[in-house]
């Protein structure tokens, strides 16, 4: 492996790390709307947007650490890169709880516990990776991982879809469908945090 890695400075590291735990939180709050009345949505949905700021405060925090910093444990770019796909996911996960309160979703299908449940525990590898960042430990079965629950939330997201298609009216499956959406999509960006994490593996091999 390539010497270049600066495992003494992980202050940028650490950020990601609290970034990615951010995301089981908001799972737990989703989690919480699939059994909760229709009343309780907006609240809940508020929290959601909570956790969706703080997650964009560390990005900032993030990137002013990295523009200031004369060592990085890994380039610049590589950082800013992971930091967005994090953003982005919770940004989706914050906007299928806002989809859910706005329509007023209800009775959704128990495929989105199974996608939550993906979700999470994606989130928990990428959590746990991130500080593995500077020495790239065990990074290749992160990868491998990421990828076979990648591919069970993409059957999760057909069957949800197929089966509403089938039971659903047409206004009420678009609103359930949206939401299928949005979920699939939060495991997509959080698979390109892992390919890129991949990427990195090559590069420093």
């Amino acid at each position: 492996m390539k010497l270049s890695l600066f495992p003494q400075e992980n202050k940028s590291l650490d950020l990601l790390t609290e970034m990615a735990g951010q995301i089981p939180h908001g799972v737990t709050t989703l989690s919480e709307i699939l059994g909760a009345s229709a009343d309780d949505y907006a609240r809940l949905a508020e929290e959601l947007h909570q956790h969706d700021a703080k997650v964009f405060e560390l990005h900032f925090a993030l990137m002013t650490h990295v523009r200031t910093s004369f060592i990085t444990p890994l380039p610049r770019e590589d950082l800013f890169q992971i930091s967005r796909y994090i953003v982005e996911a919770y940004e989706k996960l914050d906007g299928a709880a806002e989809l859910i309160a706005l329509n007023r979703v209800k009775r959704l299908s128990t495929r989105a516990s199974e996608q939550l449940e993906v979700i999470a525990r994606m989130s928990e590898l990428t959590r746990d990776a991130m500080g593995r960042l500077s020495s790239l430990l065990d990074l290749d079965e992160y990868y491998v991982e990421m990828l076979r629950l990648a591919k069970r939330a993409e059957r999760t997201h057909r069957n949800w879809t197929a089966e509403a298609q089938k039971e659903l009216k047409t206004p009420n499956y678009l609103r359930h469908r949206d939401v299928a959406n949005q979920l699939v999509e939060v495991t997509k960006d959080l698979r390109r945090v892992s390919n890129h994490v991949g990427q990195i593996l090559i590069k420093e091999s």
